[in-house]
């Protein structure tokens, strides 16, 4: 790739989703946009960002931020924070909430393994029950990732990873050369498309958002920005859950960690994300 190539990915990952893409991985730009560049009918990577800076067109500036946007992600991922709110922040939340389910957000939810990871945890919790435990919801920026998520079409590889041979055959049938999730768990979830580096709105109130594996990534003041605007979805007595990676330190006086690992609650002054 030309310099003036991954400085112009890099400054628009930054501006348009917070995202930090190290300048010496080239490579790294070159593999994922040469599958864009081929979906876009151009014949090289420098031809289809030639496109994007002529034509300054919205849905091909999302689609090479969204190219490097990390897809990584995995069934029941660091099993310990799965086993964290199944046995210690849903029963608490549950108790001060008896009339009303705990509302559950996914906010980098990528391709959907981590909130139906949640789904086929609340799917047994919930059986012969007469209401609904949970509220489900779960948001990328990605609309490919949306796209497969909804969809619920899974490689071979991705269900070897970390999903328990039981809960495959209990919720997956062979499609093709992959697996489809049932439509029972994937009815569980509602979906929808956020930029949380963007100013977001009527999402409602969650008690516990997990946001893992993302503010790593970002520069601080963005990933800051983005705690912001989560806590303003996050119930008082919520929790929000960061990555093993992500560094809680980013949020400030925000955000009070628990001692659980990457499982963090809001800090005393919530008016502070109000008015920065």
């Amino acid at each position: 790739m030309r310099a003036e190539d991954v400085g112009f990915v890099v400054a628009l990952c930054r501006r348009r989703a917070g995202l930090c893409v190290p300048k010496e991985k080239s490579y790294l730009m070159e593999t994922r946009l040469a599958a864009v560049a081929r979906a876009e009918g151009v014949d090289s990577v420098s031809a289809l960002l030639d496109l994007v800076r002529q034509k300054r067109d919205d849905r091909l500036m999302w689609t090479v931020v969204e190219a490097m946007a990390s897809p990584e992600t995995s069934f029941f991922r660091d099993r310990e924070v799965f086993e964290a709110i199944e046995t210690r922040l849903y029963p608490l939340l549950a108790r001060a909430r008896p009339e009303a389910p705990v509302r559950i957000w996914s906010a980098a939810a990528s391709s959907g393994q981590e909130i139906y990871s949640l789904a086929m945890i609340f799917d047994r919790l919930q059986r012969g029950r007469r209401k609904h435990l949970v509220d489900l919801a779960a948001s990328d920026i990605s609309r490919a990732s949306l796209q497969r998520g909804q969809w619920g079409l899974y490689g071979q590889s991705e269900v070897q990873r970390g999903l328990p041979i039981r809960l495959l055959v209990k919720h997956f049938e062979r499609q093709g050369e992959g697996w489809r999730l049932s439509p029972l768990i994937r009815g569980m979830v509602r979906w929808r498309r956020i930029n949380l580096v963007a100013p977001f709105s009527q999402v409602g109130m969650f008690d516990i958002i997990l946001c893992r594996n993302l503010i790593g990534e970002m520069d601080a003041s963005l990933a800051r920005r983005v705690l912001e605007n989560l806590s303003l979805s996050l119930a008082p007595d919520g929790f929000l859950v960061l990555g093993v990676k992500d560094d809680p330190a980013v949020g400030g006086e925000l955000l009070r960690p628990t001692g659980a690992r990457g499982i963090s609650k809001l800090g005393a002054p919530r008016a502070l994300a109000t008015a920065a």
